[in-house]
Order: structure tokens, then C-alpha cells, then sequence
């Protein structure tokens, strides 16, 4: 069998290792360990994605609940729970996890990747090289470039870290002038003030006067001085990172695959990385498997994959500016103009329009391949919908365009009937109107070329 390598140990390079062994492949992942202590705000879809990833024991210890604050555009609001994850932790619980699901695990830093054709060459330090027949990319914003892609504005995110008193666990967000800050601080007195700023507009100083600066723009900020109050401040650190919304322009070959940050990374206003991380890993396995025991599937599954990570990138960079465009106090400083803008105008959820939708073939996941089947196409749903609790929804759609929703349905389950309502109501339907009318609309739709050409996601 294959041997495939996974260069990465974050929660993508995780999924996907835990995934292909499910399809019985033997697995090797190399990674080092993460550099320093972080702290992440994730939400309870992310944590419940992860716990569904087979990654149990990295969320056993690794989280919090924190009532989290946000202060933007003048209004100060705490509606939102949001789990704080400690990295160190989360990680060790991921090397646990590879390691019961089989998965060899090689602590090391990779220093070079030869790739041919016929495989790879991965040189390790203090190691004899690794070969493998089929290689993951999952290394996050660390992983070389491939080629300009689409990137975002330059954007550096300022973490700092230090030691207080203990008190009790909560985290905040709020936006000022020069970009954003996201502040945490845990029960054993643990705090974190994580600042992102425009790289080119900042005026940032040198790295030696770098931390007392950010201690400066902290203290300016009434929310922050009160947030983590007076409890003094021991072994502070400073740590920064990009985090540039950055698209690979290629994310799959014969041989290899892109995923997590390492396919895309996007602006942290836009969501959760984990989250991220895990849209583009979870389809990973059943990509890798196609191309290695379909091989005349190939460029089916470097499309779907493709087209996934693409759309994925856009949605969330749209979600993004958006959330640039509700700050109007500081909507001509330059960190904000540059992102209230970009990617483009297009809206990130497109309105629900019954008579937009239409039937196309394209790519979709069954039975741990990548295959092709009828989907439905709607406006906030470029990729396609293959199917809803079990059913597939391109033959109840024909259907409905010629018959009462009441037979259409009929022999259902009581749960896919109340599931196939509810997505039908969802996107636009409405009971009244059957008839030739709207089936002369939709056939005209479906015989029209898709503008996006993308499939499933």
C-alpha cells in the first residue's frame, strides 16, 4: 500500500491522518512542536467538529468556557460563550489521538521536500529521510509557496503574553483604531492581549521597543485596563505572526495535497483558524483515496478539492469585510479602508431564491471517493446541495417543478419530511404557485452553463 506522509501536526494535518487511517492506510507524520504557548478562542461548532474528527483527547483538557465581550463600532455587547482552547495541551492531546489511531508519529524539523513524479524525498534534521508515495502539506502558513496566489492585506497579529494573579476565566474583542485586539486571561492568571495591525500603516517600531509599545496601545484602551485590571505583569513575552489572508493558487497534484493554512489562510476576523483549518482536511482523506485507487478519477478529485478550498476562501474573506464594514469610527483609517473593500463586492450570503435554483453534475463525496451526481445549485450554495438527511434533493427538485410538494414527499420518514421542508423553505420555496409556470422557469435554468462551473462542497 501507498506510504503517505503528512508534514504537520496541527488540527488538519490531525484530520486528515485520522481519516486516511479509517480507510485503512498507514500513516507517518512529522512535526515539530509548536514554539511557544497560545491561547485560541474557538466556538462550540468547532468544538464539536473536532470531537467528530476523532479527535477526542485534544479537546478533553484543552478547553474553557468563557463568556466572551465584544465592544465594536461604539456598542459593547456579551452575548457569546466561546471555548478557550490551550494550545500546549490541545497538542499533546493530538499526539495521543495519532498515536491510539496508529498513526506513526515523528518528532522532527523538516528541512527539505524533493518531489518527483514517482514520489518524494523528505530530509529531516538528525534524521535519515523519509520517502513517501503520496504527501500532505499540512505545515499551515509555514509551508513554502507554490505560486501567487490571492493574498490580502498585509497583516501582522502582535501576541502578547504574560503572568498575573489568578482570577477567573473570560475573553473580549474590540476594534481601535490602528486595527483590533482579542484579550483572554484564564483562571491560573494566565493573560493574552493578541493585537493585528496593517503591517505597511502600523509605523510599528524596532523589536527591542516592539513590546513596550504594544503595553502602550494596551493601557490606552479603557476596555483593556479594565479587563485585566492591576494584577501586575511577570515573564511577559511577545510573539508575532502573520496572519495575511493568503490563497494557494494550487492546493492538489497526483501525488500531494494542500490543506488547513497551507491551502488557505484566512484573516482572523473572518472565524475561527481551527475551523478553517478543518473544511479543508475533513474532504482530504476521500480526495487522497480517488487519487490513489481511482486514478482515472483524478482530475475529478483535484477539482472538487480545488473548488472547495477556493470557495471556502472566498466565503470567509467576505465574512471578514464585512465585519471591517460595521467599524464606521474609523472607516478612513488605512488598516480599516484597505479591508472594508476587499476581496470584491459581492455579498457573502447570497438571498434565498427558489426559482435561482438549477441541476448540475458535479463532483460529490460517496463511499470515501470522489464521484459525480446530480446537485442543486443555488445562489448561496455555488458548490451544490447533493442531498439532505439521506435524500438526494436534484430528483425531489424535478419533481417539484411538475408535482405537489404532499406526493413529492410522500413515503418519506417523519425526520427526512420535516428536514426536506425545512431546506426547502430555506431556499425560498413556497407551497402556493406550483405548476407549468415555475417548471418552464426552472427547465430554462437548468439547460443554462453554470458561471461558476463548481461542484459539491
Amino acid at each position: 500500500m501507498s506510504a503517505i506522509v503528512v508534514l504537520g501536526a496541527g488540527p488538519a494535518g490531525a484530520a486528515v491522518a485520522m481519516g486516511l487511517r479509517r480507510l485503512g492506510y498507514p500513516v507517518t507524520l512529522v512535526s515539530e512542536w509548536r514554539r511557544f504557548a497560545a491561547l485560541e478562542g474557538i466556538s462550540q461548532r468547532v468544538l464539536e467538529a473536532l470531537r467528530a474528527a476523532g479527535l477526542q483527547r485534544a479537546v478533553a483538557d484543552a478547553v474553557l468556557p468563557s463568556q466572551r465581550q465584544v465592544a465594536w463600532n461604539g456598542q459593547q455587547h456579551a452575548q457569546n460563550i466561546e471555548w478557550l482552547l490551550d494550545r500546549p495541551c490541545f497538542d499533546r492531546g493530538l499526539r495521543e489521538d495519532l498515536r491510539l489511531a496508529g498513526v506513526d508519529v515523528i518528532e522532527a524539523r523538516v528541512l527539505t521536500v524533493a518531489s518527483l513524479t514517482t514520489g518524494h524525498s523528505i530530509s529531516l534534521e538528525g534524521r535519515e529521510p523519509l520517502q513517501a508515495d503520496f504527501l500532505v502539506e499540512a505545515r499551515g502558513r509555514q509551508a513554502p509557496a507554490v505560486g501567487k496566489g490571492l493574498r490580502g492585506p498585509q497583516t501582522v497579529s502582535l501576541l502578547n503574553r504574560w503572568q498575573a494573579t489568578p482570577g477567573h476565566t473570560a475573553s473580549a474583542v474590540e476594534s481601535l483604531a490602528q486595527g483590533w485586539a482579542w484579550m483572554a486571561r484564564r483562571a491560573d492568571g494566565q493573560c493574552y492581549w493578541q493585537w493585528t495591525v496593517d503591517v505597511a500603516s502600523a509605523e510599528l517600531p524596532g523589536k527591542t521597543q516592539l513590546l513596550e509599545y504594544c503595553q502602550q496601545q494596551r493601557m490606552a484602551s479603557p476596555l483593556a485596563r479594565a479587563f485585566f485590571a492591576d494584577s501586575g505583569q511577570h515573564d511577559v513575552q511577545l510573539h508575532a505572526r502573520s496572519s495575511t489572508a493568503i490563497l494557494s493558487p494550487q492546493v492538489c497534484g497526483d501525488n500531494w495535497i494542500r490543506v488547513g493554512d497551507a491551502a488557505m489562510a484566512v484573516d482572523p476576523l473572518s472565524g475561527n483558524g481551527i475551523f478553517q483549518s478543518l473544511s479543508s482536511a475533513l474532504q482530504a482523506p476521500a480526495v487522497i483515496n480517488t487519487l490513489l485507487r481511482k486514478p482515472e478519477r483524478a482530475a475529478l478529485a483535484q477539482r472538487f478539492h480545488q473548488q472547495r478550498v477556493e470557495q471556502l476562501f472566498m466565503r470567509f474573506a467576505r465574512i471578514g469585510r464585512d465585519f471591517y464594514a460595521e467599524e464606521q469610527r474609523w472607516a478612513q483609517q488605512p488598516f480599516w479602508t484597505a479591508r472594508r473593500h476587499w476581496p470584491d463586492s459581492q455579498i457573502a450570503h447570497a438571498e434565498a431564491d427558489f426559482a435561482a435554483l438549477r441541476i448540475e453534475r458535479a463532483p460529490v463525496l460517496r463511499d470515501g471517493f470522489v464521484d459525480e451526481a446530480d446537485v442543486v445549485i443555488s445562489p448561496d450554495q455555488p458548490l451544490g446541495i447533493w442531498h439532505v438527511q439521506g435524500v438526494e434533493v436534484a430528483p425531489v427538485l424535478r419533481r417539484l417543478w411538475a408535482e405537489p410538494a404532499q406526493n413529492v414527499l410522500a413515503g418519506l420518514t417523519q425526520e427526512q419530511t420535516r428536514a426536506l421542508k425545512s431546506w426547502l423553505v430555506s431556499q425560498g420555496y413556497q407551497p402556493e404557485g406550483e405548476g407549468t409556470e415555475r417548471k418552464r422557469t426552472q427547465e430554462h435554468r437548468t439547460s443554462a452553463p453554470s458561471p461558476s462551473g463548481r461542484g459539491l462542497g
